[in-house]
């Protein structure tokens, strides 16, 4: 829930006065500024995301939250204290329940893996779930959880409140006239269609459930590229979530106690805070105690609308009115309320590379019927389909404002690895005027060029293994080709593409011959290296073709062919059978008259 501004806001003067006592140092840096909500409306608020930053009116809607601060006593001794001095702790407003400090954490890790530069602290979450709803009720949730009964706030009528007519049909506040913020993290329904994330891996994304809230307003608060350890950007991302000083000042209180200390306690004993942005309750510090037994009073309960211009009971805050019988004040002509239709302001075609930024960016033109410009006008452009194209900081939802001849220029859009068509759609923010579509394409990388790296001869024995393997390099207009897709097949010749029945293959998972392989892509260096290459009992020239996205092409050959055996040498004269001095007979060597 969330404050609202100007002669709506009724707030009690002394809430303000604790609160701004209490920051006073947080406050002093910040210089004034102004910025436009949903409806055209301009606010005051000491510091504001700027619009141009793609801050999307706040999370809430500007709806009413718990004004009640955390005890002046840290929930454990300061380390900088005498030693031997007794801290007096206050374990009732430190504890938190333990589902939903499980879902705060968890959300916590979730972005400081997908965004580290964000450097979320769960705590953050804790003190925004803190002001919003008592952490879900003081922890009233189930096993998944999902609240045991719907958490609302007020219808937004503009009766005291933002004027946010139905922009879910009633799907997740039951209110086909008006919105109310929902669940533990008091979402507006306009903005949980584009924020809400699936934190529990259930399939669903329920407002109502801790854990998916809690993601949501994780990378609700990450979004625009914002480092929340640095106290602009923190200020700026909890601005965003409820436009006001009061509220920032309020959750940075919780955020420095729940920084110095925390425990977990069983769900559904929390108590609530008391008091209420909405109805001049003001909020209080809690008085340490070593149990907390209070009774949580309505404030926190699902807000079911009743009868309108119930008075509220002494110290409960005052029920909203029912669905569709609020009677919101006649509004004067804002520039989102002039706005008839929305028109192109030049965008002709939105074509980009895989893993590049889209050239053009998309610009949306406001008119009124008369086709007169609108400025300070919300435009909201929705990433639509299956994509993995996204805006700075890798959100499918950007804002953009209207500028005095009318026209929202889109932040950079860039490419992601999946290639095919999908839509942006820009519509107007707070207010139900047909939105107008943008086709973007996303093409695969390509290569105009392929070489070998290594350009030695590639030959083998029939039955044998090629020795060396082929690699290559992708080059595109000269620079390394990464991530192109390349098919490389072993056809019959030069002139003959079809694939070759015989002769060198490749082989499968299974250790089966293949002689086409498809969905490779080279590495950043444009390399890619194939697989060994085999050889069947064919011998002769055979010739590897291996092509690109973008047309390039090479083909390289393959020699299989028997190993040569080494011929006899030629052999000495024949020796002669006899020797040619004739050799003595037995008789003529014997002695005579022997």
């Amino acid at each position: 829930m969330a404050a609202h501004f100007g002669s709506r806001l009724r707030k009690g003067a002394a809430t303000t006065a604790v609160a701004a006592a209490a920051v006073a140092a947080l406050s002093a840096s910040q210089a004034p500024g102004v910025t436009v909500d949903d409806h055209g409306r301009q606010t005051a608020a000491d510091t504001t995301p700027s619009p141009e930053t793609g801050a999307d009116g706040s999370a809430t809607g500007n709806s009413p939250y718990y004004t009640d601060l955390p005890p002046l006593n840290s929930p454990r001794p300061d380390p900088s204290s005498t030693a031997g001095t007794p801290v007096v702790q206050g374990p009732a407003e430190a504890g938190i329940p333990a589902t939903v400090l499980d879902a705060y954490k968890k959300a916590a890790d979730s972005l400081r893996a997908a965004k580290p530069g964000c450097n979320l602290p769960w705590q953050l979450l804790a003190a925004i779930g803190k002001v919003e709803s008592g952490h879900a009720r003081g922890g009233r949730v189930n096993a998944d959880g999902t609240t045991l009964s719907p958490i609302f706030g007020p219808q937004l009528d503009g009766n005291g409140f933002a004027l946010i007519k139905d922009t879910d049909g009633g799907a997740y506040d039951g209110n086909s006239s008006y919105d109310h913020a929902v669940g533990p993290m008091q979402f507006i329904p306009s903005t949980w269609a584009w924020a809400g994330r699936d934190g529990n891996g259930d399939g669903t994304k329920d407002p109502g459930n801790v854990y998916d809230a809690a993601l949501a307003a994780a990378h609700y608060l990450c979004r625009n590229g914002w480092d929340l350890s640095t106290q602009a950007d923190l200020d700026s991302a909890v601005l965003s979530y409820n436009n006001s000083r009061d509220y920032l000042n309020t959750v940075m209180r919780w955020l420095e106690y729940y920084r110095k200390g925390s425990h977990e306690i069983p769900d559904g004993t929390g108590g609530l805070p008391t008091g209420r942005s909405d109805t001049g309750s003001a909020g209080t510090r809690p008085a340490p105690s070593p149990q907390d037994t209070r009774t949580p009073d309505r404030a926190g309960e699902s807000q079911k609308p009743t009868a309108p211009g119930k008075p509220a009971e002494p110290g409960k805050p005052a029920e909203p009115a029912p669905p569709g019988t609020g009677s919101p004040p006649p509004l004067p002509g804002t520039p989102t309320d002039t706005v008839d239709h929305l028109e192109n302001a030049g965008t002709t075609g939105l074509t980009a590379t895989a893993g590049q930024a889209f050239a053009e960016r998309i610009g949306t033109r406001a008119e009124t019927a008369a086709g007169k410009a609108v400025g300070k006008v919300r435009i909201r452009y929705t990433i639509i389909g299956d994509t993995d194209a996204a805006f700075a900081g890798g959100e499918r939802v950007a804002v953009a404002v209207t500028d005095g001849s009318g026209v929202a220029v889109a932040p950079v859009l860039r490419a992601g690895e999946k290639t095919g068509s999908f839509t942006v759609r820009a519509t107007v923010a707070g207010r139900a005027v047909p939105g107008l579509d943008y086709k973007a394409t996303v093409t695969e990388r390509v290569a105009d060029t392929l070489a070998r790296t290594v350009a030695t001869a590639l030959t083998c024995t029939p039955g044998g293994t090629f020795a060396d393997r082929v690699e290559v390099r992708a080059t595109y207009k000269g620079a390394a080709a990464h991530g192109v897709a390349v098919t490389a097949t072993l056809i019959r010749s030069a002139q003959d593409p079809a694939v070759n029945d015989r002769g060198p293959y490749f082989k499968d998972a299974a250790g089966k011959p293949v002689r086409t392989l498809t969905g490779l892509r080279t590495d950043a260096r444009g390399l890619l290296a194939l697989p060994e290459l085999y050889a069947d009992d064919t011998a002769g020239t055979f010739v590897l073709r291996v092509t690109t996205a973008g047309g390039a092409t090479l083909d390289v050959e393959l020699t299989v062919r028997a190993a040569q055996t080494s011929s006899p040498a030629p052999s000495a004269s024949p020796s002669p059978s006899a020797s040619s001095s004739p050799s003595a007979s037995p008789a003529a060597s014997a002695s005579p008259g022997a």
